[in-house]
């Protein structure tokens, strides 16, 4: 298992914290830093995610944990044609 200490700043693009439906629901609508937001998202594996930026920038006491989230590899869903 892949953890935010194992990968360098660089590979953030390519890994996603993985999340469960209740730790999803826990950081909807909560702060990460001053500011800014937990965006907890699906994948195209219907995963719920949240990128490794919000993880290594989480300065919210309440939410330390998101930095020991499993990672996996980010597989975005398609973006929808515009019409």
């Amino acid at each position: 298992m892949i953890q935010l200490k194992d990968i360098k700043l660089e590979q953030y693009d390519l890994y996603v914290g993985l999340l469960t439906e209740v730790q999803k629901d826990s950081l909807l609508v909560q702060q990460y830093a001053p500011d800014c937001y937990f965006n907890p998202l699906q994948d195209l594996n219907e995963n719920w995610v949240i990128s490794v930026e919000e993880m290594a920038n989480c300065v919210n006491e309440e939410f330390m944990w998101v930095k020991d989230l499993p990672l996996i590899i980010y597989e975005p869903k398609p973006t929808p044609p515009i019409n």
